[in-house]
C-alpha cells in the first residue's frame, strides 16, 4: 500500500531508519520530509545515501521548515497541499539533550509539538499521527510505571524530561479526534544485528570513559538495584512501522522499552569486562561521582556528563503490557541485551574513535 508520509527529525538516525522500513515495506511510497535549514545540506547527503539504498529520489521531498514557527515556517500554498494528501505524520524532531536549557527545550519540544499538532488538525485524510515520546516523562517517579500513566504528581531530573512530558500532554488531548500512537523508547542503543549507531550516549559514554582510562583502576558507580532500560534502535524502528498501521494501536502509548533489562550493575559489568577484561574492584558513592562531575574541566577530561549519573540511580520500572501484547502479533520482540550487547562492543571497538559520533561534553 503506497502513502503519503510527512517525517520531522530527518536526517537523524531513527528518522533515517524510519524511511528505509516504510519504503520496504510501502513501496511507492511519498515521504515529505520537513528539515530546519540548519540540517538542509546533511539532509540532502543522507537523501542520496536512501537512494543509493534503492529508494526512488522522487519519493523524497525536503521541506525548510522549522517546527518551532507557527504554519511549521513552510508557505501557506506548501502547507494546504500538504493537509490534503498526508496518511501518516511522524513527529521526531525534538531536543535530545539532558543538559538542555529550558527556553531553548520549551521552545523546541513544547512549542514545535503544539505547531505540529495545529499543522495534524487540518490533515484531511490523515490515517495515523505517531508521536515520538520517552519513556522518561515519568520523572523522578519509582517502581512501575505503566504506559497508560503520565499525571502523577511526578517532579523531573531535567528540562528535557520536563518538556517532553508537557509535549506528550498536548498530544494526548488530540486522541479524542485525532487517530494518535505515541511511541515511547527508554535509551536507545545501537542494531542488534550490526552494533550500528548514530551516537555514543547512554552506555556508550561509559565504553568511551573505561577505553580512555583502561590502565586505571576505575570503580562502579550507580545504585546496584536498579534497572537501566536499554533498547535497540532496530526494534523501535520495527515496532514504529508495525504501530502505525494497526487498527489497535489508535489512541494506544508504548513503552518500546526491554520487557525484562539488566540490573545496572550487570550492565556496567559487561561494559567494564568487554572493554578491559575483568570486574571493577571497588564502588564510589554516587554523591562524590555528582560532585566530582559538577566541575567543567572533569566533565570534559571523562567525557561524562552529570546528568546521566540520574539514571544510574532511577528506580523507574517501566511495563510494555501493551508493546509486547500489540507486536507480538506481529512476532515482533525486543531481543534481550545479553544477546545482542557482543555486536554493539565490537561495533563500538571498530568504530569508537569517529568523531561524527563522539558527543563533547562541556
Amino acid at each position: 500500500m503506497s502513502c503519503q508520509f510527512f517525517i520531522t527529525g530527518f536526517p537523524g538516525y531513527i528518522a533515517s531508519r524510519l524511511i528505509r522500513d516504510l519504503a520496504r515495506k510501502h513501496p511507492g511510497s511519498v515521504f515529505e520530509l520537513l528539515v530546519h535549514t540548519s540540517q538542509e545540506g546533511r539532509a540532502r547527503a543522507s537523501v542520496q545515501e536512501l537512494c543509493a539504498a534503492g529508494i526512488p529520489e522522487n519519493s523524497m521531498r525536503i521541506h525548510v521548515g522549522d517546527i518551532t514557527k507557527e504554519g511549521l515556517g513552510l508557505m501557506p500554498a506548501v502547507l494546504g497541499g500538504l493537509g490534503t494528501r498526508l496518511t501518516h505524520v511522524f513527529h521526531l524532531a525534538a531536543v535530545y539533550d539532558l543538559a538542555v536549557p529550558e527556553a531553548f527545550a520549551r521552545s523546541v519540544n513544547v512549542d514545535g509539538t503544539a505547531n505540529m499538532n495545529s499543522f495534524v488538525k487540518g490533515c484531511k485524510q490523515l490515517e495515523r499521527y505517531v508521536y515520538f515520546s520517552t519513556c522518561y516523562v515519568s520523572g523522578n517517579r519509582v517502581g512501575k510505571i505503566l504506559e497508560s500513566d503520565l499525571e502523577k504528581g511526578q517532579g523531573f531530573k531535567n528540562h528535557y524530561e520536563s518538556t517532553k512530558h508537557e509535549a506528550e500532554r498536548m498530544v494526548r488531548a488530540l486522541m479524542p479526534s485525532i487517530p494518535v500512537t505515541i511511541i515511547r523508547p527508554s535509551i536507545v542503543v545501537g542494531d542488534s544485528k550490526s552494533g550500528e549507531t548514530a551516537k555514543y550516549d547512554g552506555p556508550y559514554f561509559m565504553m568511551r570513559l573505561l577505553g580512555r582510562f583502561r590502565f586505571l583502576p576505575l570503580p562502579y558507580f550507580g545504585k546496584p538495584r536498579v534497572k537501566l532500560n536499554l533498547v535497540p534502535v532496530d526494534y523501535v524502528v520495527e515496532g514504529t512501522v508495525y504501530l502505525a498501521f494497526a487498527a489497535a494501536a489508535a489512541g494506544k502509548t508504548y513503552h518500546l522499552a526491554d520487557p525484562d533489562p539488566l540490573w545496572m550493575v550487570e550492565i556496567y559489568e559487561l561494559i567494564y569486562d568487554a572493554i578491559r577484561g575483568g570486574k571493577p574492584a571497588w564502588t564510589l558513592p554516587v554523591a562524590l561521582v555528582k560532585a566530582s562531575l559538577s566541575f567543567r574541566p572533569l566533565r570534559a577530561i571523562m567525557g561524562v556528563p552529570r546528568e546521566l549519573i540520574d539514571y544510574y540511580e532511577c528506580d523507574a520500572l517501566y511495563d510494555t503490557s501493551n508493546a509486547v501484547a500489540d507486536l507480538g502479533r506481529a512476532g515482533i520482540k525486543c531481543p534481550s541485551l545479553v544477546d545482542y550487547f557482543p555486536v554493539l562492543v565490537e561495533y563500538f571497538k571498530k568504530h569508537g574513535s569517529d568523531p561524527d559520533k563522539i558527543i563533547r561534553v562541556k
